[in-house]
């Protein structure tokens, strides 16, 4: 089944593609889309902006996630604005920066990921499926693999590294995006009336 990404993030393409189930064909969105704004107040609504962008340009279904690091101890900041935190067009490492500091001298790193996945058709059909993962904020940054928060994020479930600190596997076994992608092949066979794997 052929299904195009919505994303323009290769470190998210490249996740999206590890954690899909083989007989999935993703294939990259067209590259004569430009930046799609995400406004949406929620997660779900960024999803959404971009899967239906997507699926209407393609006429094929397409998938989208957005995904927040939501910080108790910043009243869920950055949330919604995880990639735009320290700006419009800030980098991962400006974001991070950002995060430390207001984090600086702060005992309660309590901390989670929440990803919202979209699955849309050029009909109009919307399905949603979601995870997260449960964590702390790191002292400072820790490991060189992921992107975004992977090097400051450490997971309740794992053994005290970083995503950054773990290989594509281990941290697929217990992230946010994996938990919620895990959900897709029940999905897609509810909605294609296809046998359960």
């Amino acid at each position: 089944m052929r299904i195009v990404c919505a994303s323009a993030n290769p470190h998210k393409v490249e996740e999206l593609a590890r954690l899909l189930p083989t007989w999935v064909d993703l294939v990259a969105r067209p590259s004569d889309i430009g930046d799609i704004d995400e406004d949406a107040p929620t997660l779900e609504g960024n999803a959404i902006i971009k899967a239906v962008e997507i699926a209407n340009h393609a006429s094929e279904w397409a998938i989208s996630d957005d995904t927040g690091l939501e910080v108790e101890a910043l009243n869920g900041a950055p949330g919604v604005r995880s990639a735009r935190f320290a700006g419009e067009h800030a980098t991962d490492a400006e974001n991070r920066a950002l995060l430390l500091a207001k984090l600086d001298g702060v005992t309660n790193r309590s901390a989670r990921f929440r990803t919202v996945v979209a699955l849309v058709s050029s009909k109009g059909d919307i399905h949603f499926v979601g995870g997260e993962c449960i964590g702390t904020i790191a002292e400072s940054e820790r490991g060189d693999s992921g992107f975004g928060y992977d090097a400051l994020f450490i997971p309740t479930d794992g053994d005290g590294r970083t995503f950054a600190e773990m290989t594509g596997a281990e941290k697929d076994a217990v992230s946010h995006r994996g938990r919620a992608l895990a959900q897709v092949p029940e999905l897609l066979a509810r909605i294609f009336g296809l046998p359960t794997p």
